[in-house]
């Protein structure tokens, strides 16, 4: 089996013995050499978007706060929050 280095085939190579027979087959030898290429990461679905009635509360819990760069983003931390909580999908 190909190793990314020299290090990794001399360390698997103590442990040859037991990783073959967890695999059931009867010898492994271990050497540096080509990997396979390893499949892209699936990329993460998008958040739910927050609907109209979360949008709302997260405004009216938001607008007791002065500054309005600030009290915008707080409203749509919570109306995220909002749409999460009554999503079973983490955000």
């Amino acid at each position: 089996m190909a190793t990314a280095d020299s290090i990794w085939a001399f360390e698997l190579g103590h442990r040859a013995r037991e990783i073959a027979a967890r695999l059931g087959v009867p010898a492994l030898r271990f050497a540096p050499g080509p990997l396979p290429e390893q499949a892209p990461a699936p990329s993460a679905a998008s958040p739910p978007e927050p609907g109209r009635d979360d949008t709302r509360a997260a405004e009216r819990l938001a607008a007791g706060i002065e500054d309005g760069n600030l009290r915008k983003t707080v409203a749509k931390a919570i109306a995220f929050s909002l749409t999460r909580a009554a999503s079973d999908r983490p955000v």
